[in-house]
């Protein structure tokens, strides 16, 4: 019967290591069962019960102790010392983590809520400018130790343009509500077409923003708690913000200061960077619609230099077709599959 599994296992491309570990049999004796035609699992177990085994009195009362309301939300480390305190003496920490694997309760017992099952945020797909935005809310060092200024910053995830920011002294739905809604009349945002992803922290949901989102039109999405992979635009962009020559190494002398360097960024990375997931265009350029003029512009560019000297192209030229379709936390591939 092992050996027919194990076969079954090897054919289907498990390595014969693993899927003997999986069936509790050890791979010298799967070779010498195979050497000894016909041979089969000959293994009597133990011929009697160890001297240690639990009596059936001794489980239940074991069993008891660990549900009881006392000690039904503790792990065995501390219900052990516990009883010790008393003088009671029922099972080692081992045996009792054991018992509680074996009757499944050793990650939930009692009426303490159940661990919850994070999902994926949604799939955000932009072919255009304005469909969807993610935004995030960095600390920027002030003079004074342990006080912070807070920069407030949206993104399009598509063209990669700045699209909204502020610098405030704290954190609060107010100031992300005011923050966003300029950033939405500024940029012309419709009703219904605006996606907008966020961290899951109190100023990206409270009660303010998520109203005032509601009155424009705009819908929202969460990141995961404490996953910051939900979020890589704005990740990449506070990335690209603090590791630029410009960007102090101490302290902002004031929040005017920190505005100041914030506003010479920004005009930097809309109008000057040219990113590199957009096909090295600045954010302005492919907000603004140019985006395709200026790469036709590089692909002639290109049959020039390739025509001119063919022998230094080995392949074709670079690639310089516009990026059609940009995706906040794309599905895994094997989503993909089952989807199509």
């Amino acid at each position: 019967m092992i050996l027919r599994l194990l076969a079954e296992a090897l054919e289907d491309g498990a390595e014969q290591g693993e899927a003997c570990e999986i069936l509790g049999v050890n791979e010298t004796t799967v070779q010498r069962w195979r050497k000894q035609s016909g041979c089969e699992d000959r293994r009597a177990g133990p011929i009697q019960a160890p001297k240690n085994k639990l009596k059936p009195a001794e489980y239940r009362e074991i069993r008891a102790i660990v549900t009881s309301p006392e000690f039904r939300d503790l792990a065995p480390s501390q219900i052990v010392p516990r009883l010790a305190d008393r003088g009671i003496y029922v099972a080692s920490e081992s045996t009792i983590y054991r018992i509680l694997r074996k009757e499944k309760m050793q990650h939930h017992r009692g009426t303490s809520r159940p661990p919850r099952k994070r999902h994926r945020p949604r799939e955000l797909r932009a072919t255009g400018p304005n469909q969807v935005w993610s935004w995030d809310i960095t600390y920027l060092k002030s003079p004074i130790k342990g006080v912070f200024f807070y920069l407030y910053v949206a993104i399009d995830v598509w063209s990669r343009k700045i699209v909204g920011w502020t610098m405030e002294v704290s954190e609060s739905p107010e100031h992300s509500s005011r923050f966003l809604a300029a950033a939405c009349e500024r940029e012309g945002v419709e009703p219904g077409t605006l996606v907008i992803h966020s961290d899951n922290g109190g100023p990206m949901k409270g009660a303010t923003l998520l109203a005032t989102l509601q009155v424009l039109g705009v819908a929202t999405s969460f990141s995961r708690p404490s996953v910051s992979n939900d979020n890589p635009f704005s990740e990449s962009l506070f990335g690209t913000m603090k590791y630029r020559p410009a960007f102090p190494d101490g302290p902002f002398k004031s929040i005017e200061d920190a505005c100041a360097w914030m506003m010479a960024f920004v005009r930097w990375y809309n109008t000057e960077h040219r990113h590199s997931g957009i096909r090295f265009v600045t954010p302005e350029e492919r907000h603004s619609g140019q985006e395709a003029a200026l790469l036709e512009q590089r692909k002639v560019v290109y049959a020039k230099a390739r025509a001119a000297r063919p022998e230094r192209w080995a392949r074709s030229t670079r690639n310089w077709q516009p990026i059609e379709e940009v995706i906040l936390n794309p599905a895994p591939a094997d989503q993909e599959a089952r989807v199509a």
